[in-house]
């Protein structure tokens, strides 16, 4: 992931579909790892297409040969199979097969480009000209380096040894089909454009791998004639953007290393086999541009958590770092793949990668390598350290794209391969967000924009929801996307997948809405992120060929869709109003509901003595499920109270409120519907409020210590009535407290404490607890008679939680309760206090 200024810049060096009869069974969407095929296997699939080739209008010239295989669904593999002339492979032109375990061809997903070449009945469609087309280039291999390297980079010392391939180069152009022709430019849909093949040229593929001065990759891919050494094409190949470590962006978190004697190695054992290193392992590039040493330390405690100090040591503390944020993100990205999908490491087959962190001297750059199949991290200047968690997301990405569809890095392609990496690192910022467990991707997590940790600005590099908040990239496809630079051409199908998992909205001055939605709901419903990301996966490594363009990933993403979840299911319609969202395909309305949303049983009225907790719920039927909630009080909203049933402890003052819910549907128009009110009765019983001014409804009074933190102010809400205390939230070191004396009578039976929490935090680590609020009870001198509770920014919570303690302990004393928060200098955390109360009876 190549980083400019304003976006991560990732590089990686891709129509009709052929379904054959027998589906493809839905279930985990990988199996674990299976033996390579035998070369037998490869010729018996081979010889089943060859054996096609008359139905397909293909003379005996054309071959097919089998460029790799991985494991797809369980009991199936899916083979990637180029299309050969003359025994040299047809640049741009294959099959996707995914094959049973007898060896039946269960599926076909097909780029082809080679009708034209030969004496085939397919080839009459370019009137014979390349029926003798020779495959004998007029320049040699070396020569087709030579132009290169003099052409990109002359001084460039090469970093692997230069490759080159013969193909046949079919030469593709964009033309409208006919009911478009009449269109103008900007009414033009992607669906009304084809790619058409209208020549071939012998060319050889070159592939340059070059490190420039100052130690700056050239990695190049270029197309040039085998017949004068012109350029055909050309486009950038460098795939850009359990011990403890103390990551930067994360915490403390647990990391898995290897003891080898008495010394610990950042090398992970338990992801991944063979590879360069025998495991996943982070290496220390130490300015460099190669691998460098597997990271080792005397203890298995690594890193300081800070960004690393420009000129230090890349091997103490704060250089162990870089180290601990590679290592965080690479057991992430791989465990979210596993664990969701059953798919190991970046090929699908375990096979272990590794990550090079200090890579360069204050390098703004984190990139894929083809040539390595591994990652390499830079340090920063303009930015922070790139091992934020989805920038490594993204990294594996492109490194799954690569082992699959290999979608050619440029053009719409491109862009496609740039937008699979940036879901990927949404993906595992989700999962990691989450614990980094279970075998589903959390629909919450991640923020929905690249790079924001790593930014130094606070502005992140793009936004998926909108992608023209960057000021370059676009909303929606046009004729013209495929000349952008592929990380501003991949916008489009970033909103797309944003809008399949989370949904639009219908109000046109939001960001999440689209124009191109004319169908109803004007918002479409989303189907979460983790169905989402199974489609995405499955169209990418079952369906898409290396030319896939945005036409054909809709294609493609729908039949996956389809065998997925079946033809004509939300998940399916949700991808065609997806990719309508962005001008890709026409919308189309989604299905109706069960009918309005209803409340089936209300809450009842409820009596109880003060001091005891009263109890409603309300449940609802039709509509859409999940429903949402939110209890009202004497018709007002309940701040926090949103869920089926609401608690409260019940005081002297909350006799004869009345308490109803309302309930609303997750349809793309919500409906909803209002519960009838139930009547809280509350007896006195004998009991006493002994705090003043509990809900802080008449200000500071009652309450000593840091009182102006009490108030009705903009930013929280009330859990009832208007004010508050907010302690904390400041996002710099700063200490605050409330405190109010309690006398507990010695001939109590029972001493009550009760209060309502509410914790929001920007913290974003789920390790370390940075800022903290002590609730205690203290005598009159100030000494700690109790701590009741402590709370952090680890317990966050959506509203506000209940507390409840017994104070009997003190009774006979006058006590003091306090609250104390202490923040730490940076990322502000809120303790938000309401409705006090110690019933004594």
């Amino acid at each position: 992931m190549n980083l400019r200024k304003t976006l991560i810049a990732a590089s990686l060096a891709a129509l009709p579909m052929m379904l054959c009869s027998e589906a493809v069974a839905a279930g985990p969407m990988m199996g674990s790892p299976i033996v390579a095929a035998a070369a037998s296997d490869h010729g018996a699939l081979v010889a089943k297409l060859h054996a096609a080739n008359d139905k397909r209008g293909l003379d005996a010239n054309h071959g097919y040969a089998v460029a790799s295989a991985h494991p797809g669904v369980a009991g199936t593999r899916i083979s990637r199979v180029d299309h050969t002339y003359k025994g040299v492979r047809v640049f741009h032109s294959e099959s996707v097969l995914v094959t049973n375990d007898a060896g039946k061809i269960v599926s076909e997903s097909v780029t082809d480009r080679r009708s034209g070449l030969g004496y085939g009945a397919a080839s009459g469609k370019m009137f014979g000209r390349f029926a003798s087309f020779s495959v004998q280039p007029s320049i040699s291999a070396a020569a087709a380096i030579d132009s290169v390297v003099a052409a990109v980079s002359p001084g460039a010392v090469h970093a692997a040894k230069p490759s080159t391939e013969l193909i046949v180069f079919p030469i593709v152009v964009s033309v409208r089909v006919p009911a478009a022709a009449n269109k103008i430019e900007s009414d033009l849909n992607a669906l009304d454009l084809e790619q058409q093949v209208t020549g071939y040229e012998l060319a050889y593929l070159v592939q340059t791998r070059m490190i420039a001065g100052g130690n700056r990759p050239v990695y190049v891919d270029t197309v040039v004639s085998a017949s004068d050494g012109r350029v055909l094409k050309q486009w950038q190949a460098l795939q850009t953007v359990t011990g403890t470590g103390n990551s930067q962006y994360n915490g403390v978190v647990p990391i898995s290393t290897t003891l080898s004697g008495s010394t610990y190695t950042m090398k992970d054992a338990n992801r991944g086999i063979g590879g360069a290193f025998g495991a996943m392992a982070i290496t220390n590039a130490n300015h460099g541009t190669t691998a460098g040493a597997i990271y080792t330390n005397t203890t298995n405690t690594w890193g300081d958590g800070q960004q690393y100090i420009a000129g230090g040591s890349t091997t103490n503390a704060n250089g162990q770092t870089a180290a601990v944020n590679a290592m965080w993100g690479l057991m992430n990205a791989y465990d979210m793949m596993k664990n969701t999908l059953g798919w190991q490491s970046l090929d699908g087959n375990n096979t272990a990668t590794y990550i090079a962190v200090h890579v360069n001297t204050a390098y703004d750059n984190a990139y894929y390598s083809d040539t390595c199949k591994c990652m390499f991290i830079g340090d920063g200047s303009s930015f922070k350290n790139l091992g934020a968690i989805d920038v490594i997301g993204h990294e594996m990405g492109h490194g799954v794209t690569a082992a699959t569809s290999n979608l050619t890095y440029s053009g719409e392609s491109g862009g496609l391969n740039e937008s699979s990496s940036d879901i990927n690192g949404e993906a595992v910022e989700a999962y990691a967000r989450a614990g980094g467990t279970g075998t589903t991707i959390p629909n919450t997590g991640n923020d929905w924009v690249t790079g924001l940790e790593i930014s130094k600005t606070g502005t992140p590099l793009r936004y998926l929801y909108k992608p023209s908040k960057d000021g370059s990239s676009p909303n929606a496809w046009s004729s013209t996307v495929g000349s952008l630079d592929v990380h501003y051409s991949s916008g489009p199908n970033n909103r797309m997948f944003y809008f399949l998992a989370q949904g639009s909205n219908s109000t046109s001055t939001s960001d999440y809405y689209s124009a191109y939605l004319n169908k109803a709901p004007l918002a479409m419903t989303g189907i979460g992120t983790d169905k989402a990301y199974r489609i995405w996966f499955r169209a990418l490594t079952t369906k898409f060929t290396a030319s896939t363009n945005y036409a054909d990933a809709r294609a493609k993403v729908l039949l996956a869709a389809q065998e997925l979840y079946g033809v004509g299911s939300k998940e399916a319609t949700a991808v065609q109003r997806a990719y309508a969202a962005i001008n890709v395909g026409a919308d189309v309305a989604e299905a109706a509901s069960g009918g309005a949303v209803a409340i089936s049983t209300n809450p009842a009225s409820v009596t109880v003595t003060a001091g005891a907790v009263a109890n409603f719920s309300v449940t609802a039927t039709g509509g859409s499920a999940p429903y949402t909630y939110q209890w009202l009080r004497n018709g007002a909203s309940i701040a926090g109270a949103t869920a089926a049933s609401y608690s409260l402890t019940a005081q002297t003052g909350d006799n004869g409120a009345g308490f109803s819910a309302r309930v609303t549907d997750s349809a793309a128009t919500p409906g909803s519907a209002t519960s009838s009110t139930a009547t809280l009765t509350v007896s006195s019983g004998g009991a006493t409020e002994r705090i003043v001014n509990g809900s802080f409804e008449s200000g500071t009074t009652g309450w000593a210590g840091t009182t102006g933190v009490i108030g009705a102010y903009a930013g929280q809400s009330a859990y009832d009535g208007t004010r508050f205390a907010w302690l904390g939230g400041n996002g710099a070191t700063a200490s605050e407290t409330i405190t109010q004396a309690v006398a507990i009578p010695s001939a109590a039976t029972a001493a009550s404490l009760t209060f309502a929490l509410h914790i929001d935090t920007a913290e974003t680590t789920t390790t370390s607890a940075y800022d903290k609020l002590v609730v205690t009870v203290k005598n009159s001198a100030g000494t700690v008679l109790g701590t009741l509770a402590t709370y952090s920014n680890l317990n966050k919570a959506t509203g506000y939680q209940v507390r409840s303690f017994n104070l009997l302990a003190y009774k006979g004393q006058t006590v003091t309760l306090s609250f104390a928060v202490k923040e730490d200098a940076s990322l502000q955390t809120s303790f938000v206090v309401d409705k006090v109360s110690l019933v004594t009876q």
